[in-house]
């Protein structure tokens, strides 16, 4: 309402639907606007709030997002944002904020994206953008409703709730649902270094047809750093080398470890070519020295999973592996939300796309650090 008194021109207040939004916002807008006062009333119809200084506020409900188009926006607030449709921010609300208003070019639209988290969704790949500084033209402001609530309601709630279910309804915090591989995995494993010139590259390869996931790591002491990645759509293993030797024709060390699933050496004992020797083809004609470290079988899953488990967090709380999420987008994401089978305790949700790019970090983790099995040592008893 500040705002709109301020400036002249049109905003909005919208809500996932029609209804929530004349819930939420219509009464307290006409309030707030001393509507009642002006000559043009509010019209009920359009759910539009006419102001004497030529400012319209629109109550607008994005079960429809094309609503919000076309119209030369000043700004806007949407609450429950992470209800409303998951492309609705991308296809239609950022480019209705980007409408350039010919009476006014240089003016640019803000808008408040409010709510609470509803798992690692849209919302969450905002704030993360945000908080990591991928787009500087977002913020994040994080208030706790016990910051606002009485003393009693928050330990009510407490009482009510489970942990998870507190910490993201009353903390604002981003919870997966259960089930999640790599639980401990958070921004504590976040880092904002990026390959130095000198580093040995470790590519590491998961040889899914789509997407074809890879990441490229380099080693600190005994830390991982993932900071880059290839991810491309339909795709072969050399296509996925064209695109490492375009990437990093500028780097000084040209040396670089191979790691990936031992199915990629298919056809090699009969003398054909591979994932692997196509790869290492392509390398070596661009002076590349290749080193492969692909196991001769495939690793139990578990053992896989442990070894990623205990680099991310052991348990008595040290962190070794670290990933950055602006240039390794797909392995900050997979790590984050990757889940179980639903009924297995190890196996990995095939229809998450991120998991291609998980179970490459598996298959190098568990080459260079593989994982501690316990063992039983059993002394004979003595009379």
């Amino acid at each position: 309402m500040k705002q709109a008194s301020r400036i002249p021109g049109p905003y909005f207040a919208a809500a996932p639907t029609h209804d929530q939004a004349k819930k939420i916002f219509w009464d307290d807008l006409k309030a707030f606007s001393l509507s009642a006062m002006h000559p043009k009333r509010p019209s009920e119809s359009d759910r539009i709030i006419y102001l004497p200084n030529g400012s319209e506020i629109h109550v607008v409900g994005l079960d429809k997002p094309q609503r919000i188009e076309g119209v030369p926006w000043k700004g806007g607030g949407i609450d429950e944002f992470a209800d409303i449709k998951a492309d609705a921010w991308e296809a239609n609300i950022l480019p209705a904020l980007n409408t350039v208003n010919p009476l006014d070019p240089d003016y640019r639209a803000w808008c408040w994206l409010l709510g609470v988290p509803d798992g690692l969704n849209h919302y969450y790949d905002l704030c993360s953008q945000a908080e990591t500084g991928a787009d500087p033209n977002f913020k994040v402001f994080h208030w706790k409703s016990a910051e606002i609530l009485p003393p009693d309601v928050i330990d009510a709630m407490k009482r009510a709730m489970s942990a998870k279910q507190f910490r993201q309804e009353f903390e604002a915090s981003f919870e997966t649902a259960s089930g999640r591989i790599y639980e401990d995995y958070s921004k504590a494993n976040h880092t904002g270094e990026t390959i130095r010139p000198h580093e040995q590259l470790m590519w590491m390869h998961d040889q899914n047809y789509t997407p074809l996931s890879s990441a490229i790591a380099v080693r600190r002491d005994d830390d991982i750093l993932i900071l880059d990645e290839i991810v491309l759509t339909s795709a072969v293993s050399k296509q996925s080398a064209v695109e490492f030797v375009e990437k990093f024709a500028g780097h000084q060390n040209k040396d670089v470890i191979l790691y990936g699933d031992p199915a990629g050496r298919a056809g090699e004992k009969h003398g054909h070519a591979s994932d692997y020797t196509d790869i290492e083809g392509v390398l070596r004609v661009e002076g590349w020295k290749v080193t492969r470290k692909v196991r001769p079988a495939a690793p139990a899953i578990k053992d896989r999973q442990n070894a990623v488990r205990a680099k991310i967090r052991t348990a008595d709380g040290h962190t070794s592996l670290f990933v950055n999420p602006v240039t390794a987008k797909w392995c900050d994401k997979g790590l984050a939300t990757v889940q179980l089978k639903e009924g297995s305790t190890f196996q990995e949700d095939q229809s998450n796309k991120y998991q291609h790019i998980t179970t490459a970090i598996g298959y190098c983790v568990d080459r260079e650090w593989p994982a501690v099995k316990r063992t039983a040592t059993v002394s004979p008893l003595r009379a």
